[in-house]
């Protein structure tokens, strides 16, 4: 037995996903300000930065990481260009959610693929520019793909 929480990593309902400067010190932010548990945390190939990681707040998951330009363009996670926060959705068919999404009016950003996570994972923009992150678990050994 742990005292570490569970890895809520398909969960219902909608996850906030923030993109910021510094994922290791928010995370440290975090714990102290509002007693945040660290779930998991995946470093990116630099050593420096988190490609992902997950904490409970108050009973709820949150999910971050570090922001990654080159992986978008060049272009840093900006607002209103690029919001800083994505929300997370884990759907029981995401090809579908992804075709009702853009059928409503949002743009496609990533197409539904699947991830070396073990998800097949897309992304869509709503109409006031918010990022729509959708993933349904896969197979794992996916090849990644990258895309903002």
């Amino acid at each position: 037995m742990t005292d570490r929480p569970e890895y809520a990593h398909n969960t219902t309902g909608v996850i906030p996903h923030l993109v910021v400067n510094g994922a290791r010190e928010a995370i440290e932010f975090y714990i102290k300000a509002f007693g945040a548990t660290k779930v998991m945390e995946m470093p990116a190939e630099d050593g420096k930065r988190l490609l992902h990681a997950q904490l409970i707040v108050n009973g709820g998951p949150l999910m971050l990481c570090d922001d990654f330009p080159e992986y978008c363009g060049g272009q840093p996670t900006e607002y209103p260009k690029r919001p800083p926060v994505t929300l997370h959705m884990a759907v029981a068919d995401i090809d579908a959610a992804f075709a009702q999404a853009v059928a409503a009016g949002a743009a496609e950003a990533m197409k539904p693929a699947d991830m070396f996570w073990g998800d097949r994972y897309g992304q869509v923009r709503d109409p006031y520019g918010h990022l729509w992150s959708l993933s349904t678990p896969s197979k794992p050994g996916a090849v990644v793909t990258n895309g903002c």
